[in-house]
């Protein structure tokens, strides 16, 4: 076998090409035979099926690149759970912009090194120039804000933890019982007292709370605020929490993972007021800026504060280097080894401009709310409340938890939606978190169907999985493995793979409240909207 083409250089293109190609090819096939949001049947089907078409994985003599592209990268998309169909909406998992992710191929050819200068020259003026222009939206009013490139916003609100306990020692941070749950992982690995946990009894933060825990404990103290909890999407109450900082002495480190490019619409960024108050804000945008994971931030409002992440190693930032104008990138980041992912992001904002990402932003909050409306107005389904950002709670009327983890269940077995739950007010919710600015109104009465149907399925007769439902698939969907190089990439037989067709579906018919039983004991009415949140559980990756 010759030896394989590089992707850099002024060959790498030419041999990127037809690669490129079959990979696109092998997408397209693979969501051809998924033929939904997630494969149907479950763990107990796609695991064996995915193994069935990638193995070995090891052969002893190798396929060919085309062939390996076409297997592996067909098998992966007819197994995924696609953040770009429209019922797939549980988590903050975003579908990636195309432009977002031509440029990741970009940074992938590339292979820059973001740990010194001598592997990264352009990307590293890059880098620095996008996070000092995104610190800046965040921080407006102050001379030198700046901002480090994480991989999400767990490793964000840890650096943020860090650079409080350097400036003040063992700082005891203080949250709100809707906090994520990275705060308290970053303190335990950060060796940090165990978080006060103030209650946030309707969703957000309480002030009254806060303020008696800030009079009680004793300084230094950090509290951490949420804009956009993961399960409810609510914001705290940003400015108040500033204020009450400000008169005990405390820090304040805001969680904007979710919400913070609502600063970039005129329309929704009053709901951010007072974020630039924090000594330290997360951005993640491999959520609401539709990158490809991943593209978190820590902001701060003055350079300075990221001075103790500097580190010396000699072999990539020697003294004598630094004082001769190389540029010192240890201190960017704790990691070493590290992507370009400023190149995606730096696309992005160049080719959307203000007002194309304040569109995307907008288009995805009406959404959320359409969908709302769509909720209260259908007498099976309760909404919880108004969404703050584009997260939906609901349930089926007059249903009890099991039933509705047993509907989020079975539309994830049959391969027809995918729904997160939380919990709120004491009871179970499926959670509809809205990401996909192409989501059409048809979309979501579709996925609102789904959910009638199926609940009116599992209240009058067992769930049976038929074989259309379930699908099984062996090698040959797949293609051929022959070792000649290239392999043609002929498109496999839906039959192989089992998409979730409506020949497996349930007739979307709404459920009548005869259909669903009586109401629960908390007296939920069709249609009710609950103004009162609680404390929520459940996450998504950050």
């Amino acid at each position: 076998m010759p030896t394989p083409p590089l992707a850099g250089g002024t060959a790498g293109p030419d041999a990127l090409r037809p690669l490129i190609d079959t990979v696109l090819t092998a997408l397209h096939d693979g969501a051809t035979l998924r033929g939904g949001p997630l494969p149907a049947g479950g763990p107990d089907t796609v695991t064996p099926r995915t193994r069935t078409a990638t193995h070995p994985l090891i052969p002893d003599h190798g396929t060919g690149a085309h062939h390996a592209l076409r297997t592996l990268v067909t098998a992966l998309a007819a197994g995924a759970a696609d953040p770009a169909h429209p019922h797939c909406a549980a988590h903050l998992h975003t579908p990636p912009l195309a432009l977002a992710a031509a440029a990741d191929l970009a940074a992938s050819a590339l292979n820059p090194s973001m740990d010194s200068w001598d592997q990264a020259p352009a990307a590293s003026a890059l880098e620095a120039d996008l996070t000092s222009a995104l610190a800046a939206e965040i921080y407006p009013r102050t001379p030198s804000p700046d901002a480090v490139i994480t991989t999400g916003g767990t490793e964000a609100n840890q650096l943020a933890l860090l650079l409080a306990r350097e400036r003040h020692g063992p700082v005891q941070t203080v949250c709100g019982a809707n906090a994520h749950h990275s705060i308290a992982r970053a303190a335990w690995l950060l060796g940090l007292p165990e978080p006060v946990v103030v209650p946030a009894p309707t969703g957000t933060l309480d002030l009254a709370a806060l303020d008696e825990a800030l009079t009680e404990l004793h300084r230094p103290l950090l509290v951490v605020a949420t804009a956009g909890t993961t399960d409810t999407g609510e914001i705290d109450p940003l400015d108040a929490i500033a204020d009450l900082c400000t008169t005990h002495g405390a820090e304040l480190h805001i969680d904007a993972a979710y919400g913070g490019p609502l600063l970039l619409s005129p329309t929704h960024r009053t709901l951010l007021h007072g974020l630039d108050r924090a000594h330290s804000v997360t951005l993640d945008l491999h959520k609401l800026g539709w990158q490809p994971a991943s593209a978190g931030l820590l902001a701060v409002p003055e350079r300075h504060h990221l001075t103790p992440l500097h580190h010396h190693a000699p072999y990539l930032n020697a003294d004598d280097d630094t004082e001769a104008g190389l540029p010192d990138l240890l201190g960017r980041s704790l990691r070493t080894t590290r992507r370009p992912d400023a190149l995606k992001i730096a696309t992005t904002l160049q080719a959307l401009g203000r007002t194309g990402l304040a569109d995307l932003v907008d288009r995805t909050v009406a959404t959320a709310h359409h969908l709302a409306d769509l909720i209260a107005t259908t007498p099976t389904l309760d909404l919880y409340d108004r969404p703050t950002i584009s997260t939906v709670l609901f349930r089926p009327t007059g249903t009890d938890d099991h039933t509705v983890a047993t509907v989020r269940r079975t539309l994830l077995q049959r391969g027809h939606a995918v729904l997160g739950r939380a919990h709120a007010e004491g009871r179970l919710w499926l959670k509809a978190t809205l990401l996909n600015p192409h989501t059409t109104p048809d979309d979501l009465q579709a996925l609102l169907d789904l959910v009638t149907a199926t609940t009116t399925d599992l209240l009058t007769g067992p769930v049976t999985a038929t074989p259309a439902d379930l699908g099984t698939a062996t090698p040959a969907d797949l293609g051929p493995a022959t070792p000649a190089d290239p392999v043609t990439a002929t498109p496999a037989t839906p039959a192989g793979l089992g998409p979730a067709t409506p020949t497996g579906a349930v007739t979307a018919t709404p459920a009548t409240p005869a259909d669903l039983g009586p109401h629960s004991p908390t007296g939920a009415t069709p249609g009710t909207t609950h103004p009162t949140p609680h404390p929520t559980e459940g996450d998504t990756p950050r």
